[in-house]
């Protein structure tokens, strides 16, 4: 008796502890954006320093998320979350105190390098504390957490913002960082992966070709498509990329091995992931502004506007990962995608400069409830879908590709965006939002298509089951 309730609290002090340690890290996707206008305002800054002020964050937390799963497993997960934590905790405070955009955007790269280490981490740990039994309602909850970040990301941003400043934003990071890190200390078990390896030629490649592509369609606009600069980005991004790519099929230990792309519930859910992320941030980066520029909203109205879109994962993730448990992940993942296209096709439809929020209102519903639907049964298809020696791996895979989708959706719809309007005034604004919003819902319907590929719960069993003795083969 004394050992299980021991395990229960163990369980429960992980889930606490990786929840809140989530939070900080989705917080810090989405709290900047209802601030931008005031950022903007306070340091200077063209729409390509904005979007460095997101994407430096999001960048380097994706490409360096898998790199930051191989360090736990080889060093321990414990102890490299903690380092990751104590990284991101310190450059949450360089970001507050950061005197122009420049110190700011590498601020925001430090951040995003913790977080990296941290939040892979986060769903190891979870899933080695949690009995299989109970999984799906641990990472339930995980991810109401993660919606809570996502729902107050910019309520939260555009309340401090109003009421204090923006570098308040940052600033509270600090306390909870502080706060966590004897807890984690104390309350967490250490584990190691047996016979981890680091790639760093891999990393150095997804780096390299993440960085690129993401620098030539952000500043695409302003230096010119056609110009050497930005031609060269998004060439030398998509060649290292491919050597990304050929590394994973060739090298013996890579940090995300192709083969398991093989699996179609790995290949579906990740394909699906980075779709529904470049989809739905790109268009919270435009649609946070909006309603401060256009409808003429001040940032906690903003934020407070938006809440029917955000906040519903907070609602509906915990019963939709128990519906998940029952019926599989696919149809749930699928309909919560196909919601959202429809959702942000409604919202592009009824966009305009004086739209008011009532007409706004039932887009911001069903994308809502379309994330919400996604969130949990992502997670439980992710780590389903590998066996337990790889789910470091799988964790940091999934975790990248979904930041790898919100950089290119910032870069993406900001491309768009520029193109088509501007902030010269509402009705630009409002010129560049609508197509950039039309090709969102567009790229999170595909994502709907793909989540198709997941196969039924006994096929997915049968097909992880059925590798099994290749993977032994491939890490013996």
């Amino acid at each position: 008796m004394n050992e299980r309730a021991a395990r229960r609290g163990g369980a429960t002090w992980a889930l606490i502890v990786t929840s809140v340690a989530g939070f900080m890290a989705a917080l810090d996707n989405l709290v900047v954006t209802t601030a931008l206008p005031s950022i903007r305002k306070d340091l200077g800054g063209a729409l390509d320093d904005l979007q460095w002020t997101v994407n430096a964050y999001t960048l380097t937390f994706a490409v360096l998320l898998m790199f930051g799963a191989s360090l736990g497993d080889r060093f321990g997960r414990r102890r490299l979350f903690l380092t990751g934590l104590t990284i991101f905790t310190g450059a949450s405070a360089a970001a507050a105190l950061a005197s122009g955009i420049a110190p700011l955007i590498a601020a925001r790269a430090v951040q995003g390098v913790g977080a990296a280490i941290m939040m892979p981490l986060t769903l190891t740990l979870l899933t080695a504390a949690v009995p299989a039994a109970r999984r799906g309602a641990a990472l339930g909850i995980f991810s109401a957490v993660t919606g809570l970040a996502v729902a107050s990301g910019p309520l939260i941003g555009g309340s401090l913002t109003e009421h204090l400043s923006w570098q308040w934003i940052f600033w509270l990071n600090v306390p909870i960082g502080l706060l966590l890190l004897p807890l984690a200390r104390l309350r967490l078990d250490e584990s190691r992966a047996p016979n981890a390896r680091l790639d760093v030629p891999g990393t150095l490649l997804v780096s390299g070709g993440l960085f690129g592509i993401v620098y030539g369609l952000v500043n695409g606009q302003s230096d010119g498509w056609s110009s050497p600069t930005i031609l060269t980005a998004l060439l030398a991004g998509a060649a290292l990329l491919a050597g990304f790519i050929h590394h994973g099929f060739t090298h013996a230990h890579p940090m995300l091995p192709m083969r398991l792309f093989r699996n179609r519930a790995f290949f579906g859910i990740n394909v699906a992931s980075l779709l529904m992320f470049l989809g739905m941030f790109g268009s919270i980066f435009l649609l946070s502004q909006f309603f401060q520029g256009v409808s003429g909203y001040s940032p906690t109205e903003a934020g407070l506007r938006m809440l029917p879109w955000t906040g519903m994962p907070l609602i509906v993730a915990p019963f939709a990962g128990i519906l998940s448990d029952r019926i599989g992940g696919r149809p749930v993942v699928a309909a919560g995608l196909a919601l959202q296209a429809a959702g942000l096709g409604y919202f592009a439809l009824v966009t305009s400069t004086d739209v008011s929020y009532a007409a706004q209102l039932p887009g911001l519903i069903l994308g809502g409830v379309g994330m919400a639907l996604y969130f949990a049964p992502a997670a439980s298809v992710v780590m389903s879908s590998v066996r337990p020696a790889e789910q470091g791996i799988a964790s940091g895979a999934n975790n990248a590709l979904r930041e790898v989708g919100g950089a290119l959706g910032v870069a993406v719809l900001g491309a768009v965006f520029a193109a088509r309007g501007g902030y010269e005034s509402p009705a630009a604004f409002t010129d560049g939002t609508v197509p950039a919003l039309w090709i969102g819902a567009a790229v999170v319907a595909v994502a709907a298509l793909v989540a198709l590929l997941i196969p039924r719960r006994r096929a997915a069993h049968d097909e992880v089951a059925g590798t099994d003795e290749e993977r032994e083969l491939v890490v013996a």
